[in-house]
């Protein structure tokens, strides 16, 4: 394996919803020497939870795939899905299932703590967000209200991420990014807020150590993974900061992720506060800002239209002026998290084609629609969008896209995106590099380029329009 490689190995991780990935990396030159995959299970019931053991198992099935590779890496990270609420007892043992990022059921409790505690405005000067039902905080207020025996039965709280680099380590580590997205971390001070923290009855002892950009979380001290005792363990990251790192993303580079839930985001040099909440103004992994906001209902919904048509996703036909908002799960930008999906304009002529078409238009423009406030004075006007996860590789979503965007399009040929950013993230700790100048030197953005086309103004202005006029029923 070693004759393989021109510099030393690292693993990234990347622990998302469905499935933990492992990339083992060339250091030098960002090839991959091995990879694995096992899959998670996701309560589907009221909320969406997942047992975090489950997740360690997955973290080891899948390093035992790698064979070799694994077992002479140097320095190892993690990525991982954000906002999960982890809790854990006096001896590190889950004490619930974990509540995931997109369970909805916080959505009184987020509401709720606006309001306590100044409004949106004052939510966004001082956390950088308004804390939507996704946000731990939110997650947390709903537990104790729910579960009072679970959260007085909780002595430590943890995001997805920090519970494998624990279960790694020993150590009990988080970093600023995945931070960000809990809600009791503020981008005003880059620090965990005591009021809040305070006022959700949640102790910081309870919380772990936020480590600096390109600080080391620990070492490997897990005996029943097959890395080696004592390898690097960079702080890891959520899921999107490590996809930022993969991507070595500069300033104003804007990205459209289309996966379960799709996101928009770019780095920025400027501190994000939108009190809309409608951009997360979460922190990078690196000391800059990853403005981003995410919708629910991306390439499952689309592809639940396309089942529910008996059609293949691919089968769209232009023409037609129906109007389909597909949140099937509720949404989360724009913020409807009692909405379902709704279908305006049918007509006598309405093709199924055309009826799918709808339902790509109508995903796409409420990631461009908010992509329009991810933007800032880093970001050109007609800058490519870098398009990336599961549903880039689909000629429908690309060329909705780029109708409905005007900008130049690039699809990334690298997948596993966060696995490769949270590699990057191990690689530039040993090599005392920037992990963004790595996966630059690796060569992550690079891929196929589209060129921009006239946006199509009448789909964007309908679209606009069923939005506002259905408001009632969307928040019914």
């Amino acid at each position: 394996m070693g004759a393989q490689s021109a510099g030393p190995l690292v693993v990234g991780v990347d622990s998302s919803t469905q499935s933990t990935k492992a990339l083992v990396v060339d250091a030098a030159t960002g090839a991959v020497v091995a990879r694995g995959q096992a899959p998670h299970t996701v309560d589907g019931g009221n909320g969406k939870e997942s047992d975090p053991v489950q997740w360690w198992r997955a973290l080891g099935e899948a390093l035992a795939q790698c064979g070799d590779a694994a077992r002479q890496a140097s320095a190892v990270s993690v990525g991982g899905q954000q906002h999960g609420l982890v809790t854990l007892d006096a001896a590190g043992a889950p004490v619930r299932p974990a509540m995931l990022w997109n369970d909805v059921r916080p959505a009184p409790q987020s509401e709720r703590l606006i309001a306590e505690l100044g409004g949106p405005q004052a939510w966004a000067r001082r956390v950088g967000s308004v804390p939507g039902p996704a946000f731990t905080v939110a997650k947390w207020a709903w537990l104790r209200e729910n579960e009072p025996a679970a959260a007085a039965a909780t002595a430590a709280v943890r995001l997805p991420h920090d519970y494998l680099t624990q279960r790694l380590t020993g150590e009990s580590v988080t970093d600023r990014g995945d931070a960000s997205g809990t809600g009791w971390w503020a981008s005003s001070t880059g620090a965990y807020d005591p009021e809040i923290l305070e006022h959700v009855g949640l102790s910081p002892e309870a919380l772990p150590r936020v480590a600096l950009p390109g600080e080391a979380a620990g070492t490997v001290h897990a005996e029943d993974l097959p890395l080696p005792h004592g390898a690097l363990v960079a702080a890891g990251t959520g899921d999107n900061m490590a996809a930022a790192l993969g991507l070595g993303l500069r300033p104003g580079q804007p990205v459209l992720s289309l996966g379960t839930s799709g996101t928009v985001y770019a780095v920025s040099t400027h501190r994000p506060a939108d009190p809309t909440g409608t951009v997360a103004g979460f922190a990078d992994a690196r000391g800059d800002w990853l403005p981003l906001a995410c919708t629910l209902n991306c390439t499952l919904a689309v592809d639940r239209v396309a089942a529910l048509l008996g059609r293949d996703r691919e089968a769209v036909e232009g023409g037609g002026e129906v109007v389909l908002l597909p949140f099937l799960d509720g949404e989360r930008t724009p913020n409807l998290p009692g909405a379902s999906g709704l279908v305006h304009g049918l007509r006598h002529h309405t093709t199924a084609g055309q009826l799918l078409q709808a339902a790509y238009d109508g995903a796409v423009f409420a990631l461009l629609q908010a992509l329009d406030r991810v933007l800032d004075a880093d970001a050109a006007p007609d800058a490519p969008l870098l398009l990336i996860g599961g549903g880039a590789k689909g000629r429908a979503w690309r060329e909705t896209v780029r109708r409905l965007s005007g900008r130049p399009v690039v699809v990334p040929e690298a997948q596993e995106l966060v696995a490769f950013g949270a590699a990057a993230q191990a690689a530039g700790l040993l090599l005392e590099e920037d992990p963004t100048a790595v996966a630059r030197r690796w060569g992550t953005a690079r891929g196929a380029e589209y060129e921009a086309q006239p946006k199509d103004g009448a789909a964007w202005d309908r679209l606009a329009a069923t939005l506002a006029d259905g408001a009632a029923l969307l928040r019914r």
